[in-house]
């Protein structure tokens, strides 16, 4: 049977994050390929778990009492549980508590692991944390039967743990983005391609201070508009805020996907501070919209990006780009077709679910393979 089990998100629709958008745009595909697809789903309210679907989609709702991190495991815990007394096909986004793949592993059950980016060497955690991701890493590593690279840097570090034909890389693709509402900028109080935006968390590795602050070291003439949820309560996050400009705008968290669409196809550059993962979806996004990009000076980003690209590894080098670039009508063309350019070659046309559902058959036929193969050994007289 055609039929997958996506672990490791918090459910669909989309609303919290890259792996929760690309699982949306896998499990859609998938359905009109004609497998069954369900999706784990953490609640906050209720008491019991409870299915429903969503455009063929089977959502599984697990109610988890706890907040941030507890919740995710026991979510993660209480979802591993649920998926062990099943059967078909697994795959697990992201590997923060792959110790619970060992579950599915000793049950015999085939799990694909998408292994994410480098999260224990993310600022934001403590030596406690660092230590419980860097452990689940290996122990995803060693618990997945096969393992997915968003990047190649993701799996020059995973063959380190594997070998190498255990490993596939799949960066991630997007849907073209084309003439969204302009209507949407009225909303914002912002004119076409008379602004910047930013799209990322609020975390140092994301270089969010650096970008606002070049920015705000004079007048641009342009809006900066900074997505994403900023807490009173959080010191980088008033810091950022001290930092801005009266150009600088914080609308919040924006989770519609025409507006952000729209936000990004109409906006004069692209900014991308992301030091550590690799390949981010909101990267590509940004390039399937033409957007011209300047981005953090790292191999990942350089990787995705491409030449056509400008990048910046300080925040006096991104203020110097920002002063020049902002100016320069001729290079902000030729970065967007640059921009075009690389997303076509590397990342259209549903590239990256299309690759999963060849990964997929390939595991089932293996699958199969060993199935076979044990029923052989048990007619041997």
């Amino acid at each position: 049977m055609r039929t997958l089990y996506i672990l490791g998100i918090r459910g669909l629709p989309a609303k919290h994050g890259g792996f929760e958008t690309f699982a949306e745009r896998l499990a859609l595909y998938l359905i009109s390929q004609n497998w069954k697809v369900a999706v784990y789903c953490q609640e906050d309210h209720g008491t019991e778990i409870w299915e429903d679907y969503w455009n063929g989609v089977k959502l599984i709702h697990i109610p988890i009492p706890y907040k941030k991190a507890t919740g995710t495991i026991v979510f993660d815990w209480k979802a591993t549980l649920h998926a062990a007394r099943q059967e078909g096909l697994f795959l697990t986004l992201g590997y923060n508590t792959a110790i619970f793949c060992g579950l599915l592993r000793l049950k015999g059950l085939t799990n694909i692991i998408n292994m994410d980016g480098l999260e224990w060497k993310r600022q934001k955690w403590n030596h406690v944390e660092k230590a419980w991701l860097y452990i689940n890493e290996l122990l995803g590593c060693w618990f997945g039967n096969h393992l997915i690279a968003d990047h190649p840097e993701i799996k020059t570090h995973l063959i380190t743990r594997v070998p190498a034909e255990k490993v596939t890389v799949i960066p991630y693709g997007a849907d073209r983005v084309v003439a969204p509402k302009i209507e949407v900028l009225n909303h914002y109080n912002l004119e076409a391609y008379q602004y910047v935006i930013v799209i990322a968390r609020p975390e140092p590795e994301n270089s969010i201070l650096e970008v606002v602050s070049a920015f705000s070291r004079q007048k641009k003439g342009y809006k900066m508009l900074v997505l994403g949820k900023y807490y009173d309560d959080v010191a980088y996050h008033q810091e950022v805020k001290k930092a801005a400009s009266e150009e600088v705008i914080f609308p919040g968290a924006i989770y519609e996907k025409e507006a952000v669409n729209a936000l990004r196809y109409y906006a004069r550059l692209y900014i991308h501070g992301h030091t550590v993962g690799g390949t981010n979806p909101s990267l590509v996004e940004a390039m399937s919209a033409s957007s011209p990009i300047l981005a953090h000076d790292n191999k990942f980003n350089r990787w995705v990006a491409g030449v056509d690209a400008h990048y910046f590894s300080t925040e006096e080098e991104c203020a110097q780009q920002l002063d020049w670039l902002l100016d320069s009508e001729e290079e902000l063309n030729k970065m967007r077709q640059g921009s075009l350019k690389r997303y076509n070659e590397e990342f259209a046309e549903d590239s990256d679910v299309k690759a999963y559902e060849k990964l997929f058959f390939q595991q089932l036929g293996k699958r199969e393979t060993e199935v076979d193969l044990s029923l052989d050994k048990q007619q041997v007289p």
